[in-house]
């Protein structure tokens, strides 16, 4: 019996996938809590047990050759089983303690939910909150989170979803930056402004041009795909942007133009229909869906 036939070692594996999401060994040592001499050694075990390079050196890092990007797939599955496997160990079915991964785009994790998740850690005490600030929509079938937010209706089966409602989006900026510039009272003098936009066509761009604002990428003075870093320069009085409006409203933004341009995000919680009754699990569902209604009440 080969080495193969008779099972390659998880470590192994791991130390793999940590390269390949890190690009360097020192990285993926700091990943998976290890030296990085030892990672250096799993991977050349694991070259050796299969018969081929895994890596190849460039200036940017280590690259995954073809081999490794055909088994790479094969290991996050085993990566998300285990995970999963991890989170619904970590306490009983009846009790509302134990680990629950929750999935949202970057500007709801990081900047709606830490409120609501405090209240609920102050109600349940022995809950452990594992958050994944993502644009993108984990794949909830394969277990990459136990409940989500999303902007979009689900379309998996087998899922428990719960429509929160719509926030509102429109075009904001700092009072700062209005006292210096002026208000702009319609679209076509917004479009004399300093705006702030995408990198990229996105469907906030698209939105933004169905919405009667005939504008292009290289229309925007301050550029980023990212959320984040749109809302900081938005906070800094940088130019006009897209943001929520009760988040805008929180932070003392103001709206431009309401009744010329304005669009709404549907979104829904939703979680896997075999962790419904898991309390723990239900517990954060139900908290999300009562603190997201409350939020998307300020549109």
């Amino acid at each position: 019996m080969s080495s193969l036939d008779a099972g390659i070692d998880w470590e192994r594996q791991r130390a793999f996938l940590a390269v390949m999401t890190e690009g360097s060994l020192s990285a993926a040592a700091r990943r998976i809590g290890v030296a990085q001499p030892t990672v250096r050694r799993r991977i050349e075990a694991l070259e050796t047990e299969i018969g081929a390079p895994l890596f190849t050196r460039s200036p940017s890092g280590l690259l995954p050759t073809a081999r490794a990007e055909a088994l790479g797939e094969h290991v996050r599955t085993m990566a998300l089983a285990a995970e999963a496997f991890a989170r619904s160990a970590s306490g009983e079915a009846s009790d509302v303690a134990g680990r629950v991964r929750i999935s949202a785009s970057d500007v709801i994790a990081i900047e709606v939910l830490p409120p609501i998740l405090a209240d609920l850690a102050r109600r349940h005490p022995a809950l452990v909150i594992e958050l994944s600030p993502s644009n993108r929509n984990e794949d909830m079938l394969r277990r990459e989170a136990d409940v989500a937010v999303r902007m979009v209706a689900p379309q998996q089966e087998a899922l428990v979803a719960r429509r929160i409602g719509a926030i509102a989006l429109g075009l904001h900026a700092h009072p700062a930056y209005l006292k210096a510039r002026g208000t702009p009272s319609s679209l076509e003098e917004i479009r004399s402004h300093t705006l702030i936009g995408v990198e990229h066509d996105t469907p906030i761009l698209r939105a933004l041009q169905a919405g009667g604002l005939p504008i292009r990428r290289d229309d925007f003075a301050f550029r980023s795909d990212s959320d984040l870093a749109q809302l900081a320069a938005l906070r800094a009085g940088l130019g006009i942007g897209v943001c929520q409006v009760p988040l805008a409203a929180r932070d003392g933004l103001v709206r431009l133009v309401p009744a010329g341009f304005g669009f709404d995000l549907e979104t829904w919680v939703v979680c896997h229909e075999d962790l419904r009754s898991v309390a723990r699990v239900r517990a954060v569902f139900d908290a999300l869906v009562a603190g997201l209604r409350e939020y998307v009440a300020g549109s």
